[in-house]
């Protein structure tokens, strides 16, 4: 009996001097009673909080939803703030966006994979951080009880804080130590002040958090485990490691990470509107209510109506301020992540202009957060986002949209910044001859009116007012004043009275359809224009009115019937039109044995998303090449945007970039379906010191290989 007592007493004494070795400072009697245990081996490590903690959670939840609240409800009255639009909720787009992430895989796949890794586990850890919590109250809770479904859950649980880790390991590495150049601007690009460090210190702020958060849940799920548990592989596999600790520390460090997994996100809620991280809210939210016109679509403004009104309010057209913009704008700056894809794939930035469209979303953000009290104090646009250099370095190519992974709409940004400027400022950076001549003259290359009929002559065709036509052929400015783009629009009446299609054209009532006024700002003068086409075509009531040019084919179809225009009359591209002959055995192509790469013409595909008749031309005619970026990711030719009347001063030309590629697939002829894009390439061609015959309109192919 002695000898017992003797070793009880040694075995005392050792736990004793244990305690010691591991005794902390500070703490309440309670974590004293705890961690010495008084030598009862028997005590369960407990999983649930003490009565002192219960009480503090309660207090920071309760201090955490008070700043949330607040700073999550400034943020959307920010937002409000915005002009009113009209929108229509696709709440299931918004929900296979966030739940899919299938925008995400657009582009960096590797980057993309770990994004969407975060994703789920932020997904799957509001259950997690829900059962953690309720654990705090009730020793062993289970969210689905001692079910198969729980150990699922477990598993999924699990494997995702695994994958979460290492994105955010991976997210660190590549923004810190091997900092991609994709996430940086180049250095003529305008950014926010606070924007310079600010972003790279929300990042980390933001990879701080979603380590600590995840990495101390599953420290708390690893040492609480009494023994490996097969659905928690990851959380068992540390277990192993932390199983030679004293029961009397692994108590104190089981309350220690529960707090930093659950204090973590109190903690950084209420800054959430602040980071980039809110982005996880919005993006949804901003798909869902993305509008379902083609990217360069603008409402209209009838300012026509408005200068007849008497007594209005004075308004301001454009954007000159944030508060000018449309609300979905303002959102965008919430739903942005700041990966610079849109930059990325911008052709301005690209060759060297100081634009980047996610450097102005971000300036907007930065400048929102700092007045984010009273947004009335935001200084206008122009001083802190973008200037004018890279604003008129736009080519409305839509690239920045189709790319953005969060449904942004950088570009329809932009041109409210430039209906700004123009109608409220009155700049027009080099543009007033061509606004003259679209007004005065009805073209933007200034021409004399009377000569609009000269690529007419010598050809048998149709007026318009002589009647009877199955086809009305809208020709367009190009048709009638460019030389090489006016044996285009002969070649192509040429093929539509072999298919035996009677055709028309207006002549001399043809105005230019004002795309060109409307991406550059003048509102005012393409609505003079649109009310006097609209007017003329009405009136001869076409069936079918078929375009060569995208720009014309963009306007007349999708923004034209903002302004009256009959929705029974049915507008195709050329290469639709064609297409569609061919199928019919109207046309009939023969193949050949040259090699063709054609060039996508941005507001054919990218805003209208007509890819495939162009293609099924090519294929028939002989040897179909595709260009390194085609279809909607094709590279502008430079002249969208009233870029084609602008002089390009900055950085490598634009059309240049966009030849070299084309022409490094070797083909016999680069072919086009635009007379923008006709000059543009051609101009490229020439610069290569090759032959201007070696661009081709797709309607010259189809002659070229045309049977019988």
């Amino acid at each position: 009996m002695e000898l017992i007592k003797e070793k009880e007493h040694q075995t005392n004494q050792d736990q004793e001097q244990t305690h010691q070795d591991y005794k902390l400072p500070h703490i309440s009697k309670h974590w004293v009673k705890i961690l010495r245990l008084k030598g009862k081996s028997h005590l369960k490590i407990p999983r649930m909080l003490t009565s002192y903690e219960k009480i503090l959670f309660i207090a920071a939840i309760a201090i955490s939803i008070y700043f949330s609240y607040r700073n999550f409800s400034a943020v959307f009255k920010a937002i409000k703030g915005g002009k009113e639009e009209r929108v229509n909720f696709k709440f299931w787009l918004g929900i296979q966006a966030f739940f899919f992430q299938r925008p995400v895989f657009k582009a960096r796949f590797i980057t993309s994979l770990f994004h969407f890794f975060v994703v789920w586990a932020f997904i799957i850890y509001a259950f997690v951080n829900l059962q953690d919590a309720l654990r705090g109250y009730f020793e062993n809770f289970n969210l689905f009880g001692k079910t198969p479904l729980q150990l699922g859950f477990n598993f999924v649980a699990d494997v995702l804080s695994l994958l979460a880790l290492l994105s955010v390991t991976y997210f660190g590495i590549r923004r810190f130590v091997y900092k991609d150049k994709r996430l940086q601007f180049p250095e003529n690009v305008p950014l926010h002040e606070n924007a310079k460090s600010g972003i790279s210190r929300d990042s980390l702020i933001v990879l701080i958090f979603i380590f600590t958060h995840v990495f101390s849940r599953v420290l708390h799920q690893a040492i609480s485990l009494e023994s490996p548990d097969l659905s928690q592989p990851f959380a068992s596999s540390l277990s192993l490691l932390l199983s030679p600790l004293p029961e009397n520390l692994k108590v104190f460090l089981e309350h220690v990470f529960w707090w930093l997994a659950l204090g973590s996100i109190l903690a950084f809620f209420p800054y959430f509107p602040f980071s980039k991280h809110i982005h996880l809210f919005f993006a949804p939210i901003r798909w869902s209510v993305r509008r379902d016109k083609p990217y360069g679509y603008l409402e209209p403004l009838n300012l026509m109506e408005k200068m007849q009104e008497e007594g209005g309010e004075e308004e301001t057209f454009g954007a000159i301020k944030i508060t000018d913009l449309p609300w979905t704008s303002i959102m965008d700056s919430y739903a942005c992540i700041m990966c610079n894809r849109c930059q990325d794939v911008c052709p301005a930035n690209f060759t060297g202009k100081p634009l980047s469209p996610s450097a102005l979303i971000i300036n907007l953000r930065y400048e929102l957060n700092e007045k984010l009290f009273d947004i009335s104090k935001t200084r206008t646009i122009m001083d802190f986002a973008i200037n004018e250099d890279a604003l008129w370095a736009c080519t409305t190519c839509g690239a920045c949209v189709e790319i953005c992974p969060v449904g942004n709409e950088q570009l329809y940004t932009i041109l409210q910044i430039r209906r700004g400027q123009v109608l409220m400022e009155g700049k027009e950076v080099g543009l007033s001859n061509a606004y003259k001549g679209m007004e005065n003259q009805g073209n933007p290359w200034n021409m004399p009116e009377s000569d609009r009929e000269k690529w007419l002559d010598g050809l048998e065709v149709k007026r318009a007012y002589e009647g009877n036509f199955d086809v009305l052929y809208w020709a367009g400015c190009a048709a009638a004043y460019d030389q090489r783009y006016s044996k285009v629009a002969r070649n192509f009446i040429n093929l539509l009275k072999s298919a035996g299609i009677e055709v028309a054209v207006l002549g001399r009532e043809e105005r230019c359809t004002g795309d060109s006024a409307r991406r550059t700002g003048n509102e005012y003068l393409f609505e003079i224009l649109a009310i006097q086409n609209v007017e003329t075509l009405n009136s001869y009531k076409p069936k079918v009115i078929v375009t060569s040019c995208p720009h014309c084919y963009h306007t007349i179809k999708n923004e034209y019937p903002d302004f009256g225009l009959d929705p029974n009359i049915k507008v195709y591209h050329h290469t639709e039109y064609l297409a569609m002959l061919i199928r019919e055995g109207k046309l009939r192509v023969e193949k050949g044995k040259k090699k063709y790469v054609f060039h996508d013409p941005c507001y054919l595909g990218r805003h209208n998303g007509v890819y495939e008749e162009p293609r099924f031309i090519l294929k028939l005619s002989g040897e179909n090449l595709e260009a390194e970026r085609s279809r909607e990711r094709s590279f502008c030719c430079g002249a969208g945007g009233g870029r084609m009347w602008l002089e390009e001063k900055l950085g490598k030309k634009i059309n240049l970039e966009r030849t070299e590629e084309l022409l490094g697939k070797d083909p016999d002829e680069i072919v086009v379906g635009c007379p923008f894009c006709m000059v543009m390439i051609t101009d490229g061609v020439k610069a290569k010191g090759l032959s201007p015959e070696k661009v081709k309109d797709i309607s010259e192919v189809i002659s070229e290989n045309l049977k019988g």
